[in-house]
């Protein structure tokens, strides 16, 4: 590992981050171009200690999933993404899924200016790669798991406890919408084993699943209407959109109310509150369940 080089690399990509751009205060007195080391590693996930360290050349090899938190908060393109991981000796992802996925620029770009309402990316097998912290507070962080389990449609058909963010009288038709999204990921997707496995092993353990996956509805969630029940704010109605990118494989989701509605005021509560107050009520509704929502 290149100790020196990533250091350097660190260094220059924060260098030319202006706070605004990742939705952070510009503040008085800033002595240094860009973002600040404590706002890389909070943006990251990291210590201010250990991000330090990394750009001092110090520290021990980073992780797989330290880089590709890294990548996210310094806003990395493809080839630079690939850089940091080839300066760590370590091999870069390939595959557009998982914790380790390169969110793509566009949407994680936009997702830094969406402030004053919950959003999120999630990959199209609804696995969530990064969100703000209105979405966090809406529908709690995602679980710490790979493989199948990191897929809110795997969770949702597998997991009783992952429905417990909707009203059961909701669950069917999350459900149809869930099946026919993924008809249309697969086919999108032609031969891809990871889906083959998830639609294979769902199947198996899912007669619900089997039987509407047995319609050949095919239909990819562009919008929505939901009710997401909150553990502090009650039901809330909202509005789902979806962005996907160029590639198909990621959306930028977000969630809106009209203006006036019982759900636009809960909203504004919501950002009011954020994630503080609500900690305790929200990790024993989800955390305890692994629920998070898309």
């Amino acid at each position: 590992m290149n100790l020196p080089e990533l250091a350097a690399f660190l260094t220059s990509r924060r260098a030319r981050i202006r706070p605004s751009d990742v939705g952070l205060p510009t503040g008085p007195r800033r002595r240094v171009p860009g973002l600040r080391r404590e706002e890389v590693a909070q943006l990251a996930g990291l210590s201010a200690d250990y991000y330090t360290e990394l750009e001092r050349g110090r520290s021990a090899q980073p992780s797989v999933q330290v880089l590709a938190a890294l990548a996210r908060a310094l806003r990395l393109g493809g080839d630079e993404r690939d850089h940091l991981f080839h300066l760590a000796d370590r091999p870069v992802p390939r595959a557009a899924h998982g914790p380790t996925a390169h969110v793509q620029p566009a949407l994680l770009g936009l997702l830094d200016r969406l402030t004053t309402t919950p959003a999120q990316v999630i990959t199209d097998l609804h696995e969530t790669l990064v969100q703000n912290e209105l979405a966090a507070a809406l529908v709690g962080r995602p679980p710490a798991v790979r493989g199948p389990a990191a897929s809110f449609v795997h969770r949702w058909f597998t997991d009783p406890a992952a429905r417990a963010i909707y009203p059961p009288d909701d669950h069917p038709h999350h459900s149809r919408v869930f099946v026919a999204d993924l008809q249309a990921v697969a086919a999108r997707r032609g031969r891809d084993t990871e889906v083959a496995r998830m639609v294979a092993g769902l199947r198996r353990r899912s007669e619900e699943f089997a039987a509407l996956w047995n319609t050949h509805d095919v239909a990819l969630r562009r919008t929505d209407h939901k009710r997401i029940m909150h553990p502090a704010l009650g039901v809330i109605e909202l509005d789902c959109h979806s962005l996907f990118s160029e590639d198909g494989r990621q959306r930028l989701l977000w969630f809106t109310a009209p203006p006036g509605t019982q759900g636009a005021a809960q909203l504004e509560l919501l950002s009011v509150i954020g994630t503080q107050d609500m900690a305790a009520s929200e990790n024993a509704f989800r955390e305890g369940t692994g629920v998070n929502a898309d």
